[in-house]
């Protein structure tokens, strides 16, 4: 049993770890570190951690599994589940990473970068870029998400069609245990059969089974070709008849293809400073398509050019623009990174994060809007997301001049209706922002019980005391 009182007695010995600079227990300290990004939910905690090394880490996890008292790893927390929230009706110590940011090592030969955990996104891209490499991991909170919690969620971003998602991106973690044992598996080595693989436990698992403090990355060569096209077309399938020409065509060197509506467009135009349509005519769909290529720039060219002809010629392209800069590449990628952030000031909210075979898109999207409508007349529906991988952020803006919290009050309701679809076309429920507290009792229902009871068993078998960001991901 956690413990879910901290006492005076046993702050203090945990204060002494990381000094009292670094222990915090005042209540407007602590609070910007009980609130996940989102505002969904509000936790509690007496103490706040913030170890400089590694080695505090392992001080911290070993009094912990100690006392049996109760940790929750914390990145940058920008997470939308509750993954990196302490619970409500308990004391857990917050372990935030903030302090843990070095850059340790970059190898622009090996292609390689080892980081601590806390070490920003938008850092490591500046690491790489120092020695003419390129870290494709690319995300909205790029500014303050921190690579361990990129880890900790197997993080996906808009590059995974060509780059794949965390899992792929890491050859090596350092992480420490709940019984304060480090382990050492900084390997940079592409090809390592020797046993199982610890390292992908840790990708993915939110914290429960240890806490990750350092990670080998890969890197890759910076494209000489940069091409970002935005296009307007009349539905889903021809954006997927769209984008399956621009697979055909251009290979590996298709970096992005991301599917907006017109709703998002208007959120993004109307709620954004600086952001306007591209495109002089209202179109139902657009798409954004993203070609990197390393040779030259005229082949990212000339690849766009063919594509973006070829598809107005076939009648799946309405009417498109092709960025003249970096300037205008940076404007079309941060209308599609606004798209969620946008739909705020429009109130409430019903978001989904799922993933279903790219070839179902259409008729998923299809499914789900005429039984959210049903279920909901009125309700706003911005579906936007990565059409070449799969994951459709399947969001829901409350009707115009609808109650707020009443609308909130259907979330899960509406998340099961939609959820059903996804798993009747053969999706998942969680595409990259993980379980967290959020879907817990959900996954349950969605996965064989064979596979939970094998999660369980892995939590023990790691995490005994039951320390390890208790009440995410699976329960005992």
């Amino acid at each position: 049993m956690v413990d879910t009182t901290l006492s005076p007695e046993l702050i203090a010995r945990f204060a002494a770890i990381t000094g009292p600079a670094h222990a915090l227990t005042e209540a407007r300290d602590i609070a910007p570190y009980l609130v996940e990004s989102r505002g969904l939910y509000h936790g509690r905690s007496p103490l706040v951690l913030r170890p400089g090394s590694v080695g505090e880490v392992a001080a911290i996890l070993a009094l912990a599994s100690e006392t049996r008292t109760a940790i929750v790893p914390q990145g940058g927390n920008t997470g939308h589940v509750g993954g990196a929230a302490p619970r409500e009706d308990a004391s857990d110590v917050v372990l935030s990473l903030q302090r843990l940011n070095r850059i340790r090592d970059v190898d622009p030969l090996g292609n390689t970068i080892v980081t601590d955990a806390g070490a920003v996104l938008a850092d490591i891209h500046a690491a790489a870029e120092a020695v003419d490499r390129f870290f494709p991991l690319s995300l909205g909170s790029e500014g303050s998400c921190q690579i361990g919690g990129n880890l900790s969620t197997n993080a996906g971003g808009t590059a995974v069609l060509a780059y794949g998602n965390m899992r792929q991106l890491c050859l090596g973690l350092e992480v420490v245990l709940p019984t304060g044992e480090i382990w050492n598996g900084l390997r940079r080595l592409k090809k390592d059969n020797t046993g199982y693989d610890l390292r992908d436990l840790f990708i993915g698992a939110e914290g429960t089974l240890g806490v990750i403090t350092g990670a080998v990355l890969k890197l890759f060569p910076r494209p000489l070709g940069h091409e970002v096209a935005f296009a307007g077309v009349a539905s889903v399938e021809n954006a997927l008849a769209l984008f399956e020409r621009a697979s055909n065509r251009c290979g590996a060197a298709l970096t992005g293809f991301e599917l907006m509506p017109r709703l998002g467009v208007d959120f993004t135009t109307r709620h954004i400073p600086g952001v306007r349509d591209p495109l002089a005519g209202r179109h139902a769909w657009y798409a954004l398509i993203d070609i990197s290529t390393s040779d030259a720039a005229a082949t990212a060219t000339g690849m766009m050019e063919a594509l973006l002809s070829e598809g107005i010629e076939a009648g799946l392209v309405e009417d498109a623009v092709l960025a003249t800069s970096q300037e205008q590449r940076r404007a079309l990628w941060h209308m599609r990174e606004s798209m969620s952030p946008a739909q705020k000031p429009e109130g409430g909210s019903i978001k989904h994060d799922v993933s279903v075979p790219v070839a179902a898109i259409p008729a998923f999207m299809a499914e789900a809007d005429a039984a959210v409508l049903k279920a909901m007349p009125g309700a706003r529906i911005c579906s936007f997301g990565h059409m070449g991988d799969g994951n459709i952020h399947y969001n829901i803006s409350q009707p115009v001049d609808a109650d707020r919290q009443a609308f909130l009050g259907r979330w899960r309701e509406i998340n099961a209706l939609v959820h059903a679809i996804v798993l009747k076309y053969g999706g998942s429920i969680s595409a990259e922002h993980g379980i967290g507290q959020l879907k817990r009792d959900e996954l349950s229902a969605v996965r064989a019980p064979i596979e939970m009871d094998l999660m369980r068993r892995i939590k023990r078998a790691f995490d005994p005391a039951g320390i390890m960001n208790p009440g995410k991901v699976v329960l005992p």
